[in-house]
């Protein structure tokens, strides 16, 4: 976020005088209140500032960066997670991989008859399954998945942070999004490298506007 001549003369002020009233401020800089209003209103939302009723401004003491990272660390999964694609146990493997490439995607889901989660297939399983001389419309995806425990997911409420750390952490694309019932996990999305990199195009976006 660029700030204006102005908001950084108004960030000084308060820096300096703090906690001082709007009318205070508006005095220094010899203008109306209404015409601080809209400048004072911008620094207290983007954190630069805070009010207290019957205080005054006060400055917070952060800049840019930390109020960037204080912004990354309140966003939740359910904020940017995507649609999962999900493939029954049964299918073939040839059918997986048909619906990687139709759907363009990096990971498959898979479910069994009550569409519980019960593995994941990734790339490198189909590409490992495919070398060989097997017939891959004879193979069902439950032979090569991986499986629990060895399957990392996430839940809509956890941050996003903690999920970004997972797939660096296991190196892996994608993260299923799941809903935790009796009888299992529902997957209800997906956590990706591409969700993230908009996380972080969406907050330069806003910094800049």
């Amino acid at each position: 976020m660029e700030l204006t001549a102005r908001q950084e003369q108004i960030i000084e002020i308060v820096k300096e005088n703090g906690p001082i009233t709007g009318e205070n401020i508006a005095d220094q800089l010899n203008l109306t209140r209404a015409t601080l209003r809209p400048d004072l209103a911008i620094l207290t939302m983007a954190g630069f500032l805070d009010a207290r009723p019957r205080v005054g401004y006060f400055f917070t003491g952060k800049t840019g960066t930390e109020l960037l990272t204080e912004k990354l660390k309140k966003i939740t999964v359910k904020e940017f997670q995507s649609i999962p694609v999900v493939v029954n146990e049964n299918v073939s493997v040839y059918d997986a991989i048909t619906t990687m490439f139709l759907e363009d995607v990096g990971t498959l889901f898979v479910v069994n008859e009550k569409s519980l989660l019960v593995g994941v297939l990734s790339r490198k399983d189909l590409l490992r399954a495919s070398i060989g001389k097997q017939d891959l419309a004879d193979i069902p995806v439950h032979i090569i998945m991986t499986r629990m425990p060895n399957i990392t997911y996430c839940e809509k409420d956890d941050l996003l942070i903690e999920a970004a750390q997972q797939l660096i952490e296991k190196q892996i694309d994608s993260l299923p999004v799941i809903l935790k019932k009796d009888e299992g996990l529902e997957v209800v999305g997906r956590i990706t490298k591409t969700n993230m990199t908009k996380v972080l195009v969406n907050l330069v976006r806003d910094e800049l506007h």
